[in-house]
């Protein structure tokens, strides 16, 4: 019998991935002398001026090729084909066309991920109207419904559009519908049915008004989480999210070699799910395979199943989905094997992932296949279409983003004591809809898009190493001595340090003598160390268990002796029993924790913590 390969000893998968490449400049004179610019040697590769052109071109050259696939309500998979949703989505689009539908007013979108949801995009894309997918929380999640209002108010999108208007009927009983028209997937009084529109036959016009669809029209129109105010909407060319795939073509040649097959549930009201995950199957003609679940309690075990009947070839996830996914294939080798059987590269972004998953998910890669698979990431925004930089090297270094991207130019400009990351190139947004003076702020005088991340160079002497996050400008703060605390690092290690009970946490401290942490339990996790804890216990029980307790205390002492400053030392934590609102922008779809929102809306939680003198409030030693 073999021994077998331990992680430290395993080799590589042989996955196709470009090797970095900077040329970097110091800035000596001027405001921002001490910053830097970095681009990329290697030119950006040609790309279409649609991507409509790419569906056209797979639908001619592979028609019976899958593209899309989801459950039906028997729990089937439902698959279309490129020919298939080419020529739906052409019918789609004459019946925009017969509605009046324009390039100067959007088509809303409500729903969740869907073929329809896809073909109504395509189709939209087709006659050069943007699409404004809206994140369902907004309509199915919130109390008062503002953020939707207010979105649809600003927007005025001529077509609302949601697959199954019953769970919606309180969201559309908010709206002024006056001025929109209301489609719906299944029939429904007062609304035109897309299904009806998937029966008529395309006309001429639809041809003509490809037409005119060029790299500067507007594609869609993503909202931000609305995180400091309301959301706003980035606009989103075609050149940008074309362009943008073609620097995924560089940075994973490996896609050009067999068409890729993702399960993937990230939504599309995001950059990550909807310009990312959608456009690189539809730009490499692969498969996608559209995942019902979430990250969530009574979600997950839907993305579970999905993975253990397909096994897709990149798997893409956000560090709160691989939180759920790592201790789900530590305890099922199947599932393992099957998610694990023909992948050849995992990737992470939206926020870092902590040490500890990292480590986890290359054990399961090496029980699972014997050999290391590449875990991959790179750093973007929903203003940069996503992707501006790429790491696809081995880095052990926590926080490491690579290099720009082909086509990318940065700037590490000095603010405060940090680098701050802007941005310029064909896959930046021009600005904001209906916002010109807060679009006119969002460049510096260079014409520099400011991201507001800080990054820092891995080594000095060597850029080609990459850039490490450095955290959120504004979310840095200074304590009453004066000295600066880095939240998103701290966040990052302070999760890890107490792996594996948290899901999320918030830095406290602003003009305050120490560093405090407002906690959020990971249920799955805290149920690992009580076995004994109902499936719903809710998170007021989980909060005064000792185990639960004394792992954070204990994991977050032994990061105190290990960082004794003051701006990295935790001196006490408050576990939150009510969970991440989402009418207050505490949290997003994807799962991640807003801090700025966080600790507005916590206030009294913030004072509660310094004050002492309650149960849910750990004291580190």
């Amino acid at each position: 019998m073999s021994k077998p390969v331990s992680v430290a000893d395993a080799p590589f998968v042989e996955t196709e991935l470009a090797r970095p490449a900077v040329e970097v400049e110091r800035i000596d004179s001027g405001p921002q002398a001490g910053g830097w610019r970095l681009r990329s040697p290697i030119p950006l590769g040609s790309y279409p001026d649609n991507l409509v052109l790419c569906l056209r071109r797979w639908a001619k050259e592979a028609p019976d090729r899958l593209f899309l696939a989801e459950r039906d309500a028997e729990g089937a998979w439902r698959r279309i084909t490129y020919g298939e949703t080419a020529r739906l989505a052409d019918n789609i689009a004459g019946a925009l066309i017969e509605l009046g539908c324009t390039p100067d007013r959007p088509i809303a979108i409500l729903s969740d991920n869907s073929i329809n949801f896809g073909l109504l995009h395509l189709a939209a894309m087709t006659i050069g109207v943007p699409t404004m997918p809206v994140s369902p929380a907004y309509s199915l999640m919130s109390a008062d419904h503002a953020k939707l209002k207010t979105v649809i108010a600003h927007h005025d999108p001529s077509v609302i559009f949601v697959d199954d208007a019953a769970p919606f009927e309180r969201a559309l009983a908010a709206l002024d519908l006056s001025r929109a028209h209301l489609v719906t997937g299944l029939p429904h009084d007062g609304a035109a049915c897309l299904e009806d529109w998937k029966a008529r036959s395309a006309g001429p016009e639809v041809d003509a008004r490809l037409a005119e669809v060029g790299p500067d029209t507007v594609a869609k129109i993503l909202l931000t989480s609305g995180s400091t105010g309301q959301p706003k909407g980035v606009i989103t060319t075609q050149r940008m999210l074309c362009a943008n795939q073609a620097m995924t073509a560089f940075s994973w040649p490996f896609m050009e070699r067999r068409p890729p097959v993702l399960v993937d549930w990230l939504p599309w009201n995001h950059t990550f799910g909807g310009s990312f995950c959608f456009n690189t199957m539809l730009y490499f003609g692969g498969a996608l395979y559209i995942d019902e679940g979430r990250p969530a309690p009574g979600r997950f075990e839907a993305t579970l199943r999905n993975l253990a009947e397909i096994s897709p070839t990149l798997y893409l996830n956000v560090p709160r989905g691989y939180d759920l996914l790592v201790p789900a294939l530590e305890a099922d080798e199947s599932l393992r094997d099957s998610l694990f059987a023909d992948l050849e590269m995992l990737f992470f972004a939206a926020a870092a992932l902590p040490q500890n998953l990292r480590d986890r998910l290359e054990a399961l890669s090496v029980a699972a296949r014997g050999a290391r698979l590449p875990i991959t990431s790179s750093l973007g925004s929903t203003e940069t279409a996503p992707a501006a930089t790429y790491m696809t090297w081995d880095s052990d270094v926590w926080g490491n983003v690579g290099v720009p991207l082909p086509g990318v130019e940065v700037k590490l400009a000095p603010n405060g004591d940090k680098l701050e990351l802007r941005l310029k190139g064909p896959s930046i947004t021009p600005g904001y809809y209906g916002e010109p003076e807060l679009s006119a702020k969002a460049f510096d005088a260079e014409g520099y898009f400011g991201i507001g991340d800080a990054c820092r160079f891995l080594d000095e002497d060597d850029p080609v190493k990459g850039l490490l996050f450095d955290g959120r400008v504004a979310e840095n703060f200074k304590l009453m001595s004066g000295t600066w605390v880095h939240a998103g690092t701290l966040r990052l290690a302070a999760i890890s340090a107490a792996a594996p009970v948290l899901m999320d946490c918030v830095i406290t401290g602003h003009d305050r003598a120490e560093v405090g942490l407002i906690a959020f339990l990971n249920p799955a996790g805290c149920r690992a160390l009580c076995p004994d804890l109902a499936a719903d216990a809710p998170l007021a029980e989980l909060a005064v268990r000792a185990e639960i307790r004394d792992c954070i205390a204990t994991g977050l002492a032994a990061h105190n002796r290990d960082n004794p400053a003051s701006s990295t030392r935790i001196a006490r934590v408050i576990i939150a029993t009510e969970p991440p609102a989402i009418d207050a922008s505490e949290i997003t779809d994807k799962g991640y924790i807003n801090q700025r929102a966080v600790l507005t809306h916590r206030a009294e939680t913030v004072e509660r913590l310094y004050e002492g003198g309650d149960d849910k409030i750990i004291e580190i030693l």
